[in-house]
């Protein structure tokens, strides 16, 4: 199954290492300085122009890619479940 992340944006739910609120995680310093690397790793994929609400981490590459997603960390969680429901 996959999970849309927004745009034309969708990722193996297979590959989700997790999905995090922008706002309560990114209060943490470890957050930040993950993200950051990350991003001069050149591994970070915006997904929209809009404003972030949440990321999430993917190794659907073989190391580890941080999309930034418009959609909420709840929401997005709540579409994994209902697939992971589905599929049982």
């Amino acid at each position: 199954m996959y999970l849309h992340l927004g745009a034309d944006v969708v990722i193996n739910k297979n590959s989700i290492i997790g999905i995090f609120d922008l706002d309560t995680s990114t209060a943490k310093k470890t957050t930040r300085e993950y993200l950051s690397e990350a991003t001069e790793k050149d591994r970070v994929v915006n997904v929209s122009d809009e404003l972030p609400r949440s990321f999430i981490v993917s190794d659907r590459t073989g190391e580890p890619t941080v999309y930034i997603s418009q959609i909420s960390s709840q929401t997005l969680a709540k579409r994994c479940l209902r697939g992971a429901v589905s599929e049982v």
